[in-house]
């Protein structure tokens, strides 16, 4: 514990409850931290481990039915039981948040130049001049191009890494004492990401200003945090210099999460012996996808000449930032999205031109694992009844009764015991609803899998433990697999090749372990430079070898 003249947050012995229809839930116990002025603490740990509550704690966010105990002290101020009042005056001056997801913290009717400034006048008297002036100084600041001319845009006309630097400097312009990060880039791709961090590195040098981090990406922490507090179910288990709690883990949960974080290793995964003399599940030959343009505007080209093949029982890899089309092509390959040029082709059926009465026989032959179980399962029905759906919907079983023996079977595949058959996805953890998510998806053996960012959303240790069952059901069953992210560390664990996708075009494709070794083209070059490592001494190497890097 610090010095407390220097401290900007300093929690002791918070208890956080939540009322709740089950009885109290006892979020966060007796959590004592500290946050030194111009220091950056990450706070992390598992979804319910109690980060995000602790974090929400210093603004007083948290929602009518908690009640907390402790002392909150920000600021020289104790948050814990302020009116309303005093904590409106409290947020923005003394204490800023940055969200998650900008386009929901940014709202799409104002420009953002007004909605800077908006956080100005609330906070005092400001002239309408002043509050501009101060608004495009902001947008500078973070690095938005020609501010003069983008402060009277909307939200909607910038990136979403745009939109993060925004919603930074929103957090910034009273300048607070302390900002809380909740997953700052979770939601961005991997060079945005590196942007992203190098701007808060920046801030906090400059401005002096503490920040809390609240995140599960530890290749994150390693990039930019100062200290790290472990969390585990609302306690803290270990909280100590981000070097130190790298080289030397002293907690077995800490152990845990940091062997669970995948690592650019390089591992040359061998293709099944018959995939070489067998036709491919999937041919793209020149493959031309475009988004027609509305009143009277030209089409939009998100696809340009792509070229590959998937092989029966070969996992690919379809990699590359928002925007670069890898979605569009799995919608393609699914049948939900039609193909302007060129050829695909899909299981032996031509795509470009192909009417849905045609490709309905090879639906059955698709298994989909989507981003979000969440929003894919239905909620008034139990697992068994979603897994039972494709058995169902395509004749393979008369009801869900005698569907259930495969149901079962599925389930034990995926290791989740038969109790969980019979609960309602609102029940299940992210991971097990994604194991779910991957029972149905070979509910009827398919050939061919398409999964769009089954991880993305997960806890790095879930999804460690997800990747591995996947790894485990692709050599077991065979199947073959378009695997689309833009976590290359995600590829090189499971795929046998990789396609790298930029504006559309392929960047570069090959072997995984041959491509990641030795990328010949830039972007591929610039994806891997930019992708942060677990290991706070090579982050900080790398950081200062980078061309136009702010240093440590």
């Amino acid at each position: 514990m610090g010095d407390r003249a220097t401290q900007a947050v300093d929690i002791r012995a918070l208890d956080v409850t939540f009322a709740t229809d089950g009885g109290d839930v006892h979020a966060v116990r007796g959590v004592t931290l500290d946050v030194a002025r111009g220091e950056v603490l990450a706070i992390v740990g598992e979804s319910g481990s109690g980060k995000t509550v602790t974090a929400r704690s210093i603004l007083g966010l948290l929602p009518e039915t908690a009640i907390a105990h402790g002392a909150v002290v920000l600021d020289g101020t104790d948050v814990i039981g302020l009116d309303r009042q005093k904590l409106r005056e409290v947020r923005g001056t003394r204490a800023a948040m940055i969200f998650q997801e900008p386009s929901t913290a940014l709202n799409p009717v104002f420009t953002v130049g007004w909605q800077l400034a908006e956080g100005l006048r609330a906070h005092g008297s400001v002239s309408k001049k002043s509050a501009r002036e101060k608004a495009v100084e902001m947008l500078r600041r973070v690095g938005i191009p020609e501010p003069e001319r983008r402060v009277d845009d909307y939200p909607h006309q910038f990136s979403g890494g745009q939109k993060q630097r925004i919603v930074i400097a929103m957090a910034l312009a009273l300048e607070p004492t302390v900002i809380i990060a909740d997953e700052p880039t979770t939601a961005l791709d991997v060079t945005v990401q590196a942007e992203i961090l190098d701007l808060l590195r920046r801030l906090r040098d400059e401005t002096g200003t503490a920040i809390v981090l609240i995140t599960h990406n530890m290749g994150v922490v390693a990039d930019l945090a100062d200290r790290v507090a472990v969390m585990y179910a609302g306690e803290i288990v270990e909280t100590a210099p981000v070097r130190e709690l790298f080289a030397a883990p002293r907690h077995d949960y800490t152990k845990q999460l940091l062997a669970a974080v995948p690592r650019l290793e390089i591992a040359d995964r061998a293709l099944p012996a018959t995939a070489a003399d067998a036709a491919p599940v999937v041919v793209a030959d020149r493959l031309v996808i475009e988004y027609p343009g509305r009143f009277g505007r030209a089409g939009f080209r998100a696809v340009n000449e792509v070229s590959f093949s998937i092989a029966p029982g070969e996992v690919v890899g379809l990699v590359g930032e928002s925007g670069s089309g890898k979605t569009t092509i799995g919608r393609a390959i699914a049948g939900l999205t039609p193909v302007a040029g060129g050829s695909l082709r899909v299981l032996g059926a031509e795509m470009n031109g192909i009417r849905e009465r045609a490709f309905r026989p090879l639906r059955k032959q698709l298994g989909f694992v989507f981003q979000d179980p969440a929003t894919s399962f239905n909620p008034l029905l139990t697992i068994a009844q979603n897994i039972a759906e494709p058995l169902l919907v395509h004749g393979a079983a008369a009801d869900v009764t005698t569907a259930r023996p495969r149901v079962d079977e599925l389930l034990d595949a995926v290791q989740l015991g038969g109790g969980f058959a019979d609960r309602f996805p609102h029940e299940l953890s992210g991971g097990q609803r994604q194991r779910a998510s991957l029972a149905r998806a070979l509910a009827l053996d398919p050939p061919l899998l398409i999964a769009d960012e089954p991880t993305s959303a997960l806890d790095v240790s879930v999804q460690a433990r997800v990747l591995e069952l996947f790894v485990d059901l692709q050599e077991r069953f065979g199947f073959a697999t378009l695997f689309i992210t833009h976590d290359l560390a995600v590829v090189d664990m499971l795929a046998h090749s990789i396609v790298v996708l930029h504006r559309g075009e392929i960047a570069e494709a090959g072997r995984t372990a041959a491509v990641l070794s030795d990328p010949q083209d830039d972007y591929t070059r610039r994806l891997i430079a930019s992708l942060p490592v677990p290991d706070p001494v090579e982050q900080a190497a790398r950081r200062a070898a980078s061309p136009g890097s702010s240093g440590d």
